[in-house]
């Protein structure tokens, strides 16, 4: 890999690349697979949120596998702007999050770190807890459709927060405290339960949570704070009971792995014809996952260390996926996996029921000379298994097709690192610019592209 218009020798290791000034734009020479090893670390969607959970413990926390990752340094901001000291463990990747020091911020400071990230939503809890008062600024994130936080506001309503809309953001106090709530979610959505948990475990009384959300993070969420002390009950059909405590002490904790990570990586084989063996990756919390693959046509060998990710020997197949929440295909796996699914046979169909916005991604795919046509009211189907819901899209992928280079824009985090493997798979050079959003999600995401054998240029 060379880098240009950046000051550095011939042959420095990719290792001593800043991948976080190291550009917004990637010339890509596609046509060759991707063959090699990448680690997985801590997934994003629980390291962040243990993050905050450290708030609520009256000790320092220790929290283990956390990805070097834009969206990690915007939580570490956002928790050392509210006093929390947070300094490096005793191994690679540990984090200890000391909160005895914890204040109130100020608008400037929570604005400043929190204008790329939906994390803020969730200081609520612990914050109305700790100070009595909490902030919201405007939130940012992936642009993929609605995403309200109305669940969130609700649930803290129902806890007994004030909720003060301003023009700059949201208010919330609780000068008569917390206490438990019954709350039954419209949908199960994840941050809104992330949200009840957190809030719930300090809160008087006992709160129960119905159509709760429960993905492997939820699962590991729950773990953290019954190591901080509390006591959390999983009872089936998505009901969660939690019974709040004084106090909580800290914790360490090992985070699970990321799962959307090495999905995309799997992906990535599957559409360049590789060959990757993602470590760390685990069978049980891609059972889903694993089972489009092979429908597909991608073959996987599942060790202790991780998953190998291949083609298997016959042409990839056409299939009929539909995204849902846990235990369902998660609309995160969708993206990649739609690159890949411009190099089956047939017409394979993708029912997306969780954000409506989500396909826009395959205009540019379209670009490159893929056959996709999105329905923007979705399709019905006969063997469908996830209920219709308003908002939901369908794409629909005529294939195989040849995919040439084109320049093109990343639009969200799944959306960029599906780009950049649709770039890898074409042939001729893709110039694709905003790549600066996948370290949003991707740790050492350029390292990763050398060691697979990507060619590439970082250009701007």
């Amino acid at each position: 890999m060379t880098l240009l218009g950046d000051a550095h020798t011939p042959g420095t290791p990719a290792a001593a690349i800043s991948e976080k000034v190291a550009g917004e734009v990637l010339e890509i020479r596609g046509g060759r697979p991707l063959k090699g090893q990448v680690d997985v670390r801590g997934a994003k969607n629980l390291a962040t949120k243990a993050m905050v959970a450290s708030l609520l413990g009256e000790t320092p926390s220790i929290l283990r596998d956390v990805p070097d990752i834009r969206d990690v340094e915007v939580v570490r901001s956002l928790l050392e702007v509210h006093g929390v000291h947070v300094t490096e463990g005793d191994e690679p990747g540990a984090l200890v999050l000391d909160p005895s020091d914890a204040k109130s911020a100020n608008f400037e400071e929570i604005d400043a770190h929190a204008g790329s990230s939906r994390i803020p939503i969730l200081f609520c809890g612990p914050l109305l807890h700790l100070l009595g008062q909490a902030f919201i600024p405007d939130l940012g994130g992936c642009r993929i459709g609605d995403r309200p936080i109305d669940f969130h506001l609700d649930a803290l309503r129902n806890f007994g927060a004030i909720v003060d809309k301003q023009p700059s953001g949201i208010r919330l106090s609780a000068p008569e405290g917390l206490h438990g709530a019954h709350i039954e979610l419209p949908y199960p959505s994840v941050g809104a339960t992330e949200q009840v948990l957190l809030t719930a475990v300090r809160a008087k009384g006992v709160t129960e949570l119905r159509n709760a959300a429960i993905e492997p993070e939820i699962m590991d969420l729950i773990g953290v704070l019954q190591k901080m002390g509390a006591i959390i009950s999983y009872e089936p059909n998505r009901v969660i009971f939690i019974e709040g405590v004084d106090e909580l002490r800290g914790y360490d904790h090992r985070s699970l792995f990321d799962r959307n990570e090495a999905a995309s990586w799997a992906a990535a084989a599957l559409a360049t014809d590789g060959d990757i063996f993602v470590k760390g990756a685990r069978q049980y919390e891609m059972l889903t996952f694993l089972n489009v693959y092979r429908k597909v046509g991608g073959d996987f060998d599942i060790t202790d260390e991780g998953i190998r990710f291949r083609r298997g020997k016959a042409p990839l197949k056409a299939i009929t996926v539909e995204t849902d929440v846990h235990p369902g295909f998660m609309t995160d796996w969708q993206q990649p996996l739609i690159v890949a699914l411009t190099q089956a046979n047939g017409r394979s169909v993708v029912h997306e029921t969780v954000y409506e916005n989500r396909l826009g991604f395959t205009r540019a795919l379209v670009q490159m000379g893929a056959d996709i046509v999105v329905h923007p009211n979705g399709l019905d189907g006969e063997y469908r298994r996830v209920p219709r819901r308003e908002l939901e899209q369908a794409a629909v992928i005529n294939g195989p097709t040849p995919l040439h280079g084109a320049d093109i824009v990343v639009p969200d985090l799944r959306g960029g690192f599906s780009y950049v493997v649709a770039a890898l798979t074409a042939e001729g050079t893709s110039r694709v610019s905003g790549v600066g959003i996948i370290s949003r999600g991707y740790e050492k995401f350029f390292e990763k592209l050398t060691a697979l054998g990507a060619d590439f240029d970082v250009v701007g």
